[in-house]
């Protein structure tokens, strides 16, 4: 059975002659930096989070960066985050000569565990960057208490998340500012790099739109140290015509997860192998369909002989990253990082899986647990 991970050639075929001619007029008008393809698709971008301000940019690591410039993060700031997320997350707070603190996740979610944060403050904390892992928001009623209470900033990284909700708010709505990713696979994904970031404070999300044209208010004129930063016309065109049927895909990707869990309860019972957990007042996009196993790497090439992909976010946490070792951590600073960094395992998903590719996949599963 051939089963694709991510199924980029299907989501562009779905809607390959809306996309492709919106692209084509785009390249005869020939403006393909900033102008009105962009500025239109932001202001869907607000409309389908409901409300706010946002600021496309050129990739998630940009939005990240355009976000801790926009707060004045500044040298020998130290910034709370978790040590479980793809390392764009601390990069960036690094890039600016800040400290990346990291705090252990939850097993439920992977996530922050916002219980520990409050030990790690000190008097050179200025914010929180929580990120929204596998397509489901952390606790943000609880980060909000902890950042408001110590007068320090909220950022959410949701670049897996983009459209997740917690009580009923899109979690782009979180918080002093959130951060998107539209690479290739995510969720809403455009055709190369391209990235957003929100808030609904007008003035910082003014400022940040200077930022990310090298901090211009006027041609020529910069009020701000800035970065190039901008999104492609081009994909903003792209980007636009997706976000039509975002919300039907996100329906989609939801039934997915939901056949997965049919599945892998009619077949293994609740043996050998833990089921994401989404909790009840939050929805996830399903960016990823992560399960923990034992025996990952077994599993993995049983998997791939049987024609099924899989891949592993993350396999090892920032805290034991060689280009973070100036900061101090050792293995077992962070047990609960470190258990999922040796169990995670993200299994084919996208809003095309089939019921009999689903049901292939966990009955596979299921042979290769009755074996070990």
């Amino acid at each position: 059975m051939l089963i694709d991970y991510a199924n980029l050639k299907k989501a562009h075929a779905m809607r390959q002659k809306e996309i492709e001619k919106a692209i084509l007029q785009t390249v005869r008008e020939a403006h393909y930096i900033m102008g009105d393809k962009v500025y239109r698709f932001e202001k869907k971008l607000v409309e389908f989070i409901g409300g706010g301000y946002a600021i496309t940019c050129s990739s998630g690591s940009s939005a990240i960066l355009l976000a801790l410039m926009g707060l004045g993060i500044q040298r020998d700031d130290e910034i709370i985050t978790t040590p479980f997320t793809f390392i764009a997350t601390a990069e960036m707070i690094a890039l600016l000569g800040a400290k990346p603190v990291f705090v252990d996740i939850n097993l439920d979610d992977y996530n922050i565990n916002g219980d520990l944060i409050e030990q790690s403050l000190t008097e050179k904390t200025r914010a929180i960057l929580a990120v929204s892992l596998y397509g489901q928001p952390p606790d943000l009623k609880k980060l909000e208490k902890i950042a408001q209470k110590h007068g320090i900033k909220l950022i959410i990284d949701g670049a897996q998340s983009f459209g997740a909700e917690f009580e009923e708010k899109k979690d782009s709505l979180w918080g002093d500012v959130a951060t998107t990713s539209f690479f290739p696979a995510k969720p809403l994904g455009c055709y190369g790099d391209g990235g957003a970031v929100f808030s609904t404070n007008e003035c910082l999300a003014q400022k940040i739109a200077s930022l990310r044209v090298h901090g211009q208010e006027g041609r020529y004129i910069h009020k701000y140290q800035g970065i190039g930063a901008r999104l492609d016309a081009l994909q903003a065109t792209i980007l636009k015509v997706k976000l039509k049927y975002f919300s039907e895909e996100i329906g989609l990707r939801n039934i997915v997860a939901q056949n997965y869990k049919k599945y892998f309860h009619k077949y293994m019972g609740d043996k050998k192998i833990i089921l994401p957990k989404i909790a009840h007042e939050r929805t996830s996009v399903f960016a990823q369909y992560t399960i923990r196993v034992k025996e990952r790497e077994k599993l993995r090439d049983f998997l791939k002989k049987k024609g099924i992909p899989s891949s592993v976010h993350y396999p090892l946490g920032l805290h034991l990253q060689e280009c973070f070792k100036d900061l101090g951590y050792k293995k077992g600073d962070f047990p609960c990082t470190e258990i999922a960094s040796d169990e995670v395992l993200s299994l084919p998903m996208n809003p095309y899986l089939k019921k009999k590719q689903i049901e292939y996949i966990c009955k596979n599963i299921a042979a290769f647990n009755e074996h070990i």
